[in-house]
């Protein structure tokens, strides 16, 4: 990935059962704060079937992203959700493909 491409990534928390209340929680405080971040043009919690919660984002670039990482945001999030998920959150970085309708075919 070189670093000016954009990127879109999903990242998959699976919360203990007696814990989503508070992983909510946790999202609530850091996702409008995100959502000021340079480069995030999406960053956006969704319910998946199995009970885990999907994170889809889309930033500018990947120097943006990994900023986004070291961010004070991400920082008190990761603290917050500590000893509130099943395992370890799994991250995908996908490099988005253009087809068809710009506004349809990609993120």
């Amino acid at each position: 990935m070189n670093p000016s491409d954009p990127v879109v990534v999903t990242a998959v928390f699976h919360p203990n059962p007696e814990s989503r209340d508070a992983v909510l929680e946790a999202f609530r405080v850091a996702i409008p704060r995100v959502h000021d971040e340079p480069g995030c043009e999406l960053y956006a919690i969704t319910d998946a079937p199995d009970g885990s919660i999907v994170m889809i984002e889309k930033w500018s670039t990947v120097a943006e992203l990994d900023a986004h990482g070291d961010s004070p945001a991400v920082t008190e999030l990761v603290a917050a959700l500590a000893g509130l998920l099943e395992r370890p959150v799994e991250v995908t970085r996908l490099v988005p493909i253009p087809v068809g309708d710009p506004a349809k075919g990609q993120l």
